[in-house]
C-alpha cells in the first residue's frame, strides 16, 4: 500500500488567490440576485437568460445540463421564463419533437441596459493586463469552468447516493 502523498501547506499567495476567487463568486451571485430582482425572477432563472445571451438561443436539454437541473426543474423554470416574457419557445429547425428557446425582444431590449454598466468597468478593469497576465487569467479561468463542473458531479452523485 502506498503512502498517501502528503500536501505542502498553502502560501500566504496561495491562499489570497483562492479567497479571492471565493469572493469574486460571491460578489458574481450577489449581482446576478440584484439582476434577478429587477426582472422578477430568480438566480437561476437569471443565469439560464445568461447562457442563452452567450449562444442566442438553447434547447430545454441544453439548458439543464448547463443549469444542472432536473428535466422537471428545467420545464418550469423556462415556464417562469415564458410567463416573464423573457423567452419564448420554437420549433426546433431540424427536430420537429422538440423545441429552441430564444430570448424575447423584451429580453433584448433590457438585458444590455442592466449589464451596460459592468461590462463598461469589466472592459476598463481587464484592459489594464498585460497580454502575458490576461493569457495566465485566461487559463485560470478555463480550468476553473472544468473545476466547477468535475467538482458539481461529485456532489450530485453523493446526492444521489445519499437518496438512496
Amino acid at each position: 500500500m502506498r503512502a498517501a502523498k502528503k500536501r505542502k501547506p498553502a502560501t500566504p499567495l496561495v491562499e489570497e488567490v483562492i479567497r479571492g476567487a471565493r469572493e469574486f463568486s460571491i460578489g458574481t451571485v450577489v449581482f446576478h440576485r440584484v439582476v434577478g430582482q429587477i426582472l422578477g425572477i430568480n438566480i437561476t432563472d437569471v443565469k439560464c437568460l445568461d447562457m442563452m445571451t452567450v449562444q442566442g438561443s438553447a434547447t430545454p436539454s441544453q439548458l439543464a445540463v448547463h443549469i444542472g437541473l432536473s428535466s422537471g426543474a428545467t420545464t418550469a423554470m423556462i415556464d417562469r421564463l415564458e410567463r416573464s416574457g423573457l423567452i419564448q419557445r420554437k420549433p426546433h429547425p431540424k427536430d420537429r419533437r422538440s423545441t429552441v428557446l430564444v430570448l424575447t425582444k423584451e429580453a433584448m431590449r433590457k438585458l444590455p441596459s442592466i449589464f451596460a454598466s459592468l461590462g463598461s468597468a469589466m472592459e476598463t478593469l481587464v484592459s489594464g493586463y498585460s497580454p502575458g497576465e490576461l493569457a495566465v487569467m485566461n487559463d485560470f479561468f478555463a480550468k476553473t469552468r472544468v473545476l466547477w463542473r468535475e467538482e458539481s458531479t461529485k456532489l450530485q452523485r453523493q446526492l444521489g447516493s445519499a437518496s438512496d
